[in-house]
């Protein structure tokens, strides 16, 4: 693999690749090398850059704490634990309570002071609070029993635990008793101990395989650039309760997945999602964030950092009623909402709407394709809507925690909810389902929202089965504020009926709908062009053109001429057709052709310096004919976090998605010769680096 200096990158694909024929000792013609490519395309490549004012936002945790404490579980305990909050705790905030501000509420409570403020927000729903076990939680959705012993467990037995999975749980802060805290919940509830494995922070990226027996807790420390640090955060109580119930509840659902606790320096957007981006990095899994803040006109900005290969990112709609929270208003986020469970331990549960949860219409975000009409409750929506699922969040029927005070030894045990409570469990369902599809022999879910929306939802029984309707309750007074027939803000497409999900989840084959990559041509006033239309899709597709100049045209390759092009800058929209499945997918190509005899100097690399630049990481491609082809060009730049890559010299046929800071190159049917891809990485400081890839093909 080549390092090329540090530079700012700007990836430009330019069609540079030279081509030559190969030889032959017999009398047989001579294979022809694919036509190169005249254009070059700039592809735009960011790491979720934030506008200064966003990136210094801050979120929140999204949990609620009963105001009581609790005794510890019992240890053979079958009936749901219900205990009534002391008269002077019931206006007590359960917003982020913590063990900390309970104990100052106890106290003076005994001291006769007044613990209550106006601003206070009691519990919404009664003054009795039940609290659930990880067994009656399991019992509850539906969700497999706990084997009686972890050993000697089938591949599927393993899988519907969670195993050979990766949850990654993205919090603010630092909790130092995370894993004294799980050991606890662990043995009491006969969960599986947890492995503490530590990760180095020079460990050589993405991470090897997590076990397929087994679980492992690791905690490591984000930058806001997706390194590594070898600093614990500050100490903060509400972020260690976060930190304990994420941890405990993504691995009592999922109690034989790897575990990975990333800890951000604080809670600003930029560090968070610099845990993201570490996650990203780590490798494939399932990523939980029980935190949000504002949406703004610009954070769709971080939604790249939401397109990792083989990860699913989860967020929490938020606990205070009706609103839209942001990260969970990303098209690539599955925003989780919540519910008020009540679950005897015998028959069905029965929920409603949890009043404090999220969910409703962005302000910014466009539509998602998979939240068309066609969807049961839907109707024709304006923007993003949130919530897609749900799952128990009132602290009313709460689920135990154990939680262990800085500087403290002892185990206390406490009542919590939130859709914070809610985002880990969905994240391990999500876990299950890829654990049990790798036995199947299918590839990660990824995004589910499809799969969820399209293949699910839209198929009455299915849906039925799948998911629990939650028709009844309230989150604020809008006319779209409460539970609904089929899909609602408050809930989405509901909660998890978890054996059927599992099920439906592992076996289906996603209906994908064609991807076209955005992207810029360059080429020059009279000189030929062609190239190759961006677009990845799962099985052959027609192209159509929108607003192309006159003379430019699209074959059923998908490759675009233009026989005299004329100066100017035009925006183009290809569409590409599913021939299978029927979905499209439509992206604008902007075509810039400069006028004859001009120069460009875009392709000139500068100078390394001191501080850095982009590095551009990429092998040789090497395949046989008409065989599919592939390669990855990585770009990573220390100081910067928007490149433009510029792709010359590529044979048509070539094809090019973006996904981060990553390209993917796709040839599907090469033909054989030996050809060079240029790269060209040009960051917003205007650094450059350049390298040049290899790409042979064999007649066999």
């Amino acid at each position: 693999m080549s390092k090329l200096p540090r530079h700012h990158v700007v990836l430009c694909i330019a069609a540079l690749l030279s081509a030559c024929g190969g030889g032959s000792d017999t009398a047989s013609v001579t294979p022809q090398a694919a036509p190169l490519a005249t254009a070059a395309t700039i592809l735009q490549l960011d790491d979720g850059a934030l506008t200064p004012a966003d990136a210094t936002q801050f979120a929140q945790p999204s949990f609620h704490m009963a105001p009581l404490l609790l005794e510890a579980p019992a240890e053979a305990q079958t009936a749901v634990h219900t205990q009534t909050v002391p008269a002077a705790f019931r206006r007590l905030n359960t917003r982020r309570l913590t063990l900390e501000s309970l104990r100052v509420a106890q106290a003076n409570r005994l001291a006769n002071v007044d613990t209550d403020t106006s601003s206070a927000t009691p519990l919404a729903s009664s003054t009795t609070v039940a609290t659930y076990t990880p067994a009656q939680i399991r019992a509850a959705y539906g969700l497999p029993a706990l084997p009686g012993s972890y050993t000697g467990l089938s591949a599927t037995q393993a899988a519907q635990l969670g195993a050979g999975q990766t949850i990654y749980i993205v919090d603010a802060m630092h909790n130092p008793n995370v894993a004294a805290e799980l050991s606890a919940f662990n043995s009491k509830f006969g969960l599986p101990a947890c492995a503490t494995k530590t990760i180095a922070t020079t460990a050589s990226l993405p991470l090897a395989a997590a076990s397929a027996s087994g679980c492992e807790l690791s905690v490591v420390y984000s930058t806001a650039s997706g390194g590594m640090s070898a600093t614990a955060p500050a100490y903060d109580a509400g972020w260690a309760t976060e930190i304990a119930l994420d941890v405990q509840w993504a691995h009592a659902t999922a109690p034989l997945a790897r575990i990975v606790l990333i800890e951000a320096a604080s809670a600003s957007y930029d560090n968070l999602l610099g845990g993201v981006r570490l996650a990203n990095r780590l490798g494939a899994g399932v990523v939980s964030m029980s935190f949000g803040g504002s949406e703004t006109s610009t954070t769709s900005a971080a939604d790249s950092v939401f397109s990792g290969a083989n990860m699913t990112y989860l967020a929490a709609t938020g606990d205070s009623g009706a609103g839209v929270a942001w990260p969970s208003v990303s098209p690539k986020v599955l925003a989780v909402g919540g519910t008020t469970l009540s679950y005897s331990g015998v028959g069905a549960r029965s929920e409603v709407v949890w009043s404090n949860t999220g969910g409703g219409v962005s302000a910014y975000v466009a539509t998602p394709a998979y939240q068309s009409g066609a969807v049961p409750g839907m109707g024709t929506a304006a923007r993003r809507t949130v919530a897609d699922v749900a799952f128990n969040a009132d602290p009313s029927s709460g689920q135990y925690v154990a939680i262990i005070a800085a500087g403290s030894g002892t185990v206390k045990w406490s009542s919590v909810g939130g859709t914070s409570l809610a985002t880990p469990q969905w994240a391990g369902l999500i876990a299950i389902a890829n654990a049990l599809r790798v036995v199947n022999g299918k590839a990660a879910l990824a995004a589910p929202h499809a799969a969820l929306y399209t293949n699910i939802s839209t198929v009455a029984g299915t849906y039925a089965s799948v998911f629990k309707d939650i028709t009844s309750g309230r989150h604020g007074s809008c006319a779209a504020c409460g539970g609904e027939t089929g899909y609602d803000q408050a809930t989405g497409l509901g909660t998890p009926n978890g054996g059927a999900l599992l099920s439906a989840l592992s076996g289906l084959t996603v209906q994908a709908a064609p991807v076209v990559t955005a992207a810029t041509i360059s080429g020059k006033a009279g000189a030929a062009l062609s190239f190759t239309a961006p677009v990845t899709a799962s099985n052959a597709v027609t192209y159509a053109l929108t607003g192309a100049p006159s003379g430019m045209s699209i074959s059923g390759a998908g490759v675009v001429t233009w026989a005299t092009p004329v100066a100017g800058t035009y925006g183009v929209t290809i569409t590409a057709r599913d021939s299978v499945n029927g979905l499209s997918g439509s992206g604008v190509l902007t075509v810039v052709i400069a006028a004859a005899g001009s120069t460009s100097t875009s392709n000139t690399p500068t100078a390394p310096t001191a501080s850095g630049g982009p590095i551009i990481n990429a092998s040789a491609m090497v395949g046989v004919a008409n065989r599919a082809l592939s390669g990855t060009i990585g770009i990573s730049d220390a100081t910067s976090k928007s490149v433009a890559v510029s792709l010359s010299g590529a044979p048509l046929g070539m094809t090019f998605q973006v996904s981060g800071m990553q390209i993917t190159a796709t040839w599907a049917a090469p033909k054989v010769g030996n050809y060079t891809l240029k790269v060209v990485a040009t960051d917003s400081n205007g650094a450059s680096a350049t390298a040049s890839i290899p790409v042979t093909v064999s007649a066999r």
